[in-house]
């Protein structure tokens, strides 16, 4: 963000006025403050005629008229107008970068998903011994494809719902910028994706549609892709030593639905093909997204609901929780996210009007984003059995 003009370092007492005088339609100001809270700034307090979120865009358009952004704050039972000296104008969208990383996520995705198939492992293998026959792996990338269709898809879904949130409500945000990170670095051939949002919300209804309408949509394509991928996928015997996919609430009910047992028992389990593995990395992504914790999706969703005073008190809980949780896995999963958290997880986005909360409908749908985190969160990622 930056201006797109230089404010006066004092606001001009007749532009103040003039300003005072074209919003009286639209709000009620008891007293006017030049210089607060400080040098630049001024402050009208008193009330919206009505709602304030309907008018709150028609308020802007006034206040940037004279180069200021309003910020709406409840005090004491008031209204206050924070005259913000500049004009927000968010940098024009750039896409090179995006293209770039999506196609190594493709290319990541691909070999991750080919390197567990038998006819890729063999010619794989036979390069790697050799020194030779490389043109023969990058021929059989296609036997990565189930898995690589499957979660770009619930990736893209996932930020693609993000950005069309953003727009919709004309927030600005960038491209999904994808993170890959192939095989033998990850088993998902990813770190997932995400979109930087370069203009703040506009209000607690903006902050919880761009939040939510992330893992939502991702939802919408991971539980089907699950569903299907389980469906053709093989129950067999367990063998000796195999690395064992985590167990969420939601994953347990939908092997019990397709296979009729709660699996694994009786020393059987479902091998997941490539569909399935897709699926499940798609619940496990959207789960950490949807810790209520800072910027995650979960973090904006709990913050609309419950305020950021109380985001701010579960941030060290949930800290904890993680490193509770990376000691039983003894994975690296919640070793990053604990580093990552730490380093930006205690950003807060402020919206422009702070004011305006959830409406009835909103506010049941984010208990439900909840619930869905709980249903679909795991603990333990990862468990190596027999090593």
């Amino acid at each position: 963000m930056h201006n797109n003009q230089t404010p006066p370092a004092s606001p001009s007492f007749d532009t103040i006025a003039q300003l005072r005088q074209q919003i009286a339609h639209l709000f009620w100001v008891a007293d006017t403050t030049l210089d607060f809270p400080e040098p630049g700034y001024f402050r009208f307090r008193g009330r919206p005629q009505g709602e304030l979120e309907p008018h709150y865009d028609e308020l802007r358009q006034h206040f940037e008229q004279y180069g200021y952004t309003p910020l709406a704050q409840p005090e004491n039972g008031q209204v206050v107008l924070l005259g913000l000296p500049l004009v927000i104008t968010p940098p024009p969208l750039r896409w090179r970068w995006n293209l770039v990383l999506f196609l190594l996520t493709i290319l990541s995705t691909l070999f991750t998903g080919a390197v567990n198939e038998p006819a890729f492992g063999e010619v794989f293998t036979q390069a790697i011994e050799t020194g030779s026959g490389w043109g023969a792996v990058v021929a059989n990338l296609w036997r990565g494809l189930p898995f690589c269709l499957s979660i770009m898809l619930i990736l893209g879904a996932h930020e693609m719902g993000h950005f069309f949130a953003a727009r919709y409500h004309k927030v600005a945000a960038s491209l999904p910028y994808f993170l890959p990170l192939p095989y033998p670095l990850s088993y998902f051939g990813t770190l997932g994706a995400f979109i930087l949002q370069r203009s703040p919300s506009k209000n607690a209804r903006v902050q919880f549609d761009i939040g939510a309408s992330g893992p939502l949509a991702g939802l919408v394509f991971a539980i089907p892709l699950l569903i299907y991928g389980l469906a053709t996928s093989p129950v067999g015997p367990l063998p000796e030593m195999y690395m064992r996919e985590g167990n969420s609430i939601l994953y347990v009910v939908l092997k019990f639905l397709v296979f009729g047992e709660v699996l694994p028992s009786g020393g059987m389990d479902v091998s997941l093909n490539q569909v399935a593995w897709a699926g499940w990395t798609g619940l496990l992504i959207t789960g950490i997204n949807l810790l209520p914790v800072g910027q995650l999706d979960g973090g904006r969703v709990a913050q609309v609901l419950f305020g950021q005073r109380v985001l701010k008190q579960m941030f060290w809980p949930i800290i904890a929780g993680l490193a509770i949780f990376s000691l039983i896995a003894q994975s690296p999963i919640w070793v990053v996210m604990i580093f990552l958290l730490l380093s930006m997880g205690r950003q807060y986005e402020q919206p422009l009007d702070s004011v305006t909360q959830l409406d009835p409908r909103r506010r049941a749908l984010a208990i439900f984003t909840l619930i869905l985190f709980v249903l679909i969160f795991v603990p333990v990622p990862l468990e190596w059995v027999g090593f």
